[in-house]
């Protein structure tokens, strides 16, 4: 063999080795992909009817970002009091992927490496994940009480033409407890 033909051989083989590194950066970033249509900031309100007939209005932000390993959700619900004061709920959780194409682990609290960690819901935390399936984002939260009743939340994010479709839902013990559904605009 001659050396022109190694060098051409070992040029392949290199050339191939960058391809296949190419090829597993794409194929490792294809979930994160598919969270890349939600980013951006979204506002609207809701009225919530109770059982005694009053009408409590809400206002609901979210922003979905990008984040160095993932994504994050934050949002936020404002309660407006009668005498016009605003209590307001804030949450943020990131998401990393999982071996699981469209299934997306809360990276909620970091552990004694630094590591970020999802909580333990023996000890009165949310066990929180994500979904995408489609045109929806989904996250799911799960509480376990003291007395080892658990809750369940859903906030369904659906794509549509100027924002998102949000439909909340929560269970206790497998019972519906509360729905809501908004529309959100998309503000940027």
């Amino acid at each position: 063999m001659t050396a022109s033909k190694r060098l051409f051989q070992v040029q392949m083989a290199l050339m191939n080795g960058l391809l296949l590194a190419f090829l597993l950066v794409f194929v490792a970033r294809s979930a994160f992909a598919d969270a890349t249509p939600f980013l951006g900031s979204y506002s609207g309100s809701v009225e919530l009817a109770h059982t005694d007939g009053s009408i409590e209005l809400r206002d609901m932000s979210v922003t979905i970002a990008e984040t160095r390993k993932g994504f994050s959700v934050r949002w936020s619900t404002a309660t407006i009091r009668e005498d016009g004061s605003r209590k307001i709920k804030s949450y943020d959780i990131s998401f990393v992927e999982t071996d699981r194409p469209g299934i997306f682990a809360a990276a909620m609290e970091r552990n004694v490496f630094g590591h970020e960690v999802q909580m333990d819901p023996m000890k009165g935390q949310p066990y929180v994940w994500g979904r995408i399936s489609g045109r929806t984002l989904t996250v799911f939260s799960m509480f376990i009480a003291p007395n080892g009743d658990y809750e369940m939340q859903q906030y369904d994010r659906t794509l549509t033409d100027g924002g998102l479709e949000l439909r909340y839902m929560a269970h206790r013990n497998g019972a519906p407890t509360r729905t809501l559904s908004t529309f959100l605009d998309r503000i940027d």
